[in-house]
């Protein structure tokens, strides 16, 4: 059975220098599709304040995970 996956919704911080009250590391975060943003080197993150700002893309991982695992996450925040 192959399982469907959310491509590129979630990411997981390995870096966080400078801002440590805004991103914890190894963390799951929500990564919000952004062209512009992509097009400078950055993702567009909810963060710990609960908005979405810019962060480098190298401090990140992206996941994909299953459907269901993506769902329930959303649900979560």
């Amino acid at each position: 059975m192959k399982r469907k996956t959310v491509s590129h919704q979630f990411v997981v911080c390995v870096k966080n220098r400078g801002y440590r009250a805004s991103l914890e590391l190894r963390k799951i975060y929500q990564m919000i599709p952004d062209a512009d943003a992509a097009s400078t080197g950055h993702l567009r993150i909810i963060d710990e304040s609960g908005e979405d700002y810019l962060y480098p893309v190298e401090w990140f991982i992206v996941l994909e995970l299953p459907q269901a695992v993506g769902k329930a996450l959303l649900k979560a925040s």
